[in-house]
């Protein structure tokens, strides 16, 4: 069943010159044994897969990360982490998928039942007893970062709350929350939705499935197809009609644009549209305000904001939009991180075998953090899951740079994370 799948980055297999820089870079291979590095377990031992050897060397493939390093600084091109992914697929094709991994995979399934009972759900998942009893039975490491179900209602429920508030305008914008933000985070989506008004455009929110990124980098491909066919099918009328569709998650809108149809080979005439159709936020924000369509009546910030760009958010290959707009807002210190990667890697760092190795990928920017100085109250980055990190390994506040923005156009309060009134 992958034979086809192999074939939009087999080319690139070829070209791979064993020059190792992918593994001198490699974030993960820099703290453990454990993964060989992205040369080995990637195109040489692709060279085995594809021949059909039954003893090929795939199981340290399951530690790559999926952080896409090694692609960025390849110098023939050769996509390493796609092959990786899709050598994880095939081995889940063949040998079953634990129990754990498919529990973290459904992150849309497993939001909407938290959000069922929010409280609940919260103190059976964030209690020392249930955490051990995690841990032992099904191996999410106690450690980890899992994130809280917003107790004070989902993003979907904010907004039908606050339809009559709305802005209606000529000018529309779909936007895509995400799972984080419809479930854990309804924040920045509130914020993102005080943002797009601001500039004028009513925000519409269609019906929207996870992304799948989850999925994809646990192996399971055909539930993310599914995923991503539903996307295709809510989302792909709205591009149609000539809409833009701006993402809060740079993860999901990676996924939307680029990781699922090329792991999926789904290369037909609506991924094309969608792909073509989704922003992430700050690049489309970025694109207003180089047509002179961004208000940029910003008060001041007065405070010193270390922000690290995401793996995710490099592998758009639109530079770093976020800084770029952070850095107009008066008083605002911005000091962005060069760390290769935060380490938790979506759901790789909640795995008990992987937690430590996600922790010693994560010192770097750990560090970071604390070299900008004792005033340092809060840190930024684009990325959900990197911003739990963040919060787990420095023990301050992380925000969206959405959530930033909103507060300098004095829209939203950065510390109750709450819309200006509400």
């Amino acid at each position: 069943m992958f034979t086809e799948s192999w074939q939009s980055v087999g080319p690139s297999l070829d070209e791979c010159i064993k020059c190792n820089i992918c593994t001198a870079y490699c974030p993960v291979a820099a703290v453990t044994d454990r993964f060989p590095g992205p040369k080995y377990a990637g195109p040489q031992a692709q060279r085995f897969r594809e021949n059909g050897q039954p003893h090929a060397p795939d199981r340290s493939v399951d530690y790559c990360s999926g952080c896409r390093v090694c692609n960025e600084v390849c110098p023939t091109g050769v996509k390493i982490a796609e092959l990786n992914a899709r050598a994880r697929a095939q081995m889940v094709a063949e040998q079953g998928i634990p129990l754990r991994n498919r529990l973290l995979g459904r992150n849309e399934l497993l939001g909407k039942l938290g959000s069922l009972a929010p409280r609940l759900a919260n103190l059976g998942l964030h209690n020392h007893v249930s955490r051990v009893m995690a841990e032992k039975v099904v191996g999410i490491a106690r450690e980890a970062p899992l994130p809280r179900f917003s107790e004070e209602g989902t993003f979907g429920s904010w907004m039908k709350r606050t339809a009559g508030e709305r802005l209606r305008s000529d000018r529309k914008v779909v936007y895509f929350h995400g799972c984080a933000t419809m479930y854990y985070e309804p924040f920045v989506g509130k914020a993102t939705v005080v943002v797009l008004e601001h500039l004028g455009y009513e925000v519409i929110v269609p019906p929207q499935n996870c992304c799948g990124l989850p999925l994809l980098s646990n192996g399971e491909f055909g539930a993310a197809r599914r995923y991503h066919e539903g996307n295709l099918h809510k989302l792909v009328p709205y591009a149609q009609q000539g809409y833009e569709i701006v993402g809060s998650s740079t993860s999901c809108t990676l996924t939307l644009k680029e990781e699922a149809p090329e792991l999926l080979d789904m290369f037909d005439e609506e991924s094309e549209e969608l792909k073509l159709a989704v922003w992430d936020v700050f690049e489309w924000l970025r694109e207003r305000y180089r047509q002179g369509e961004l208000p940029t009546d910003f008060k001041p910030l007065p405070m010193v904001l270390p922000y690290h760009p995401p793996c995710q958010y490099r592998a758009h290959r639109v530079g770093r939009p976020a800084a770029e707009l952070l850095a107009l807002i008066p008083g605002l210190d911005v000091r962005v991180s060069t760390a290769r990667c935060c380490g938790i890697a979506g759901t790789y760092g909640y795995k008990r075998e992987k937690y430590q190795i996600g922790m010693d990928v994560g010192a770097e920017l750990f560090e970071f953090v604390r070299e900008q100085g004792r005033e340092v109250r809060m840190t930024a980055c684009d990325s959900e899951t990197c911003r739990w990190q963040l919060e787990h390994g420095t023990g301050l506040p992380s925000r969206h740079p959405i959530e930033v923005l909103a507060a300098a156009y004095g829209l939203y309060d950065l510390e109750r994370r709450e819309p200006r009134g509400v």
